[in-house]
């Protein structure tokens, strides 16, 4: 049993969740639009999910896998909507997916290069998925797309602080696994 990959797997499905729960708690970021309390969480989750990268694809896999269960829990005994639900679950399978895919092509590179390179992808690709299906028809369009922005300010911000914060994580040997 390997702790480091399932703490880091359980820090990533506990903030998605968290994420999911506080995703209709907005404030506003000065110069940069509103943000969701869950848009904070969030953030850690891309450095959690590239922290497991390490173990290869399947382990990252099985925990957005896991992330998904936990969300139709989350809907059924917390009470968080369904359209949050839906708009996380397509949104992590998209940007997730294209976040992997990203990293692992970036294997070779240093591990803060790994993650700068593929949350370029995945944090704009999540925002604009996840606050479009969730919010579309709530918020008007100018509404919507200062949420957008100032949720890839945040998701970029807490990212980069995580990211810094674990960089130590480089000097551990990588797997290079599919």
């Amino acid at each position: 049993m390997n702790i480091p990959m399932i703490r880091s797997m359980s820090i990533y499905i506990v903030a998605v969740l968290a994420a999911n729960y506080t995703a209709t708690w907005f404030m506003p970021l000065p110069l940069f639009g509103l943000v969701s309390v869950g848009t904070l969480i969030f953030g850690i989750t891309f450095t959690q999910r590239d922290r497991v990268h390490r173990y290869g694809r399947k382990p990252v896999y099985l925990m957005i896998f896991l992330a998904a269960i936990g969300m139709v829990f989350e809907s059924l005994f917390l009470g968080v909507e369904w359209r949050i639900i839906a708009a996380s679950f397509i949104a992590i399978v998209l940007s997730e997916t294209a976040d992997t895919e990203v990293y692992q092509k970036l294997l070779r590179r240093s591990w803060m290069q790994r993650v700068i390179g593929s949350n370029l992808v995945s944090i704009p690709l999540d925002s604009v998925l996840f606050n479009v299906i969730a919010f579309a028809g709530v918020f008007k369009p100018g509404m919507l797309v200062a949420i957008i922005f100032g949720e890839i300010v945040a998701k970029f911000a807490t990212g980069a602080l995580a990211a810094l914060w674990r960089s130590r994580e480089e000097r551990l040997p990588m797997q290079t696994a599919a």
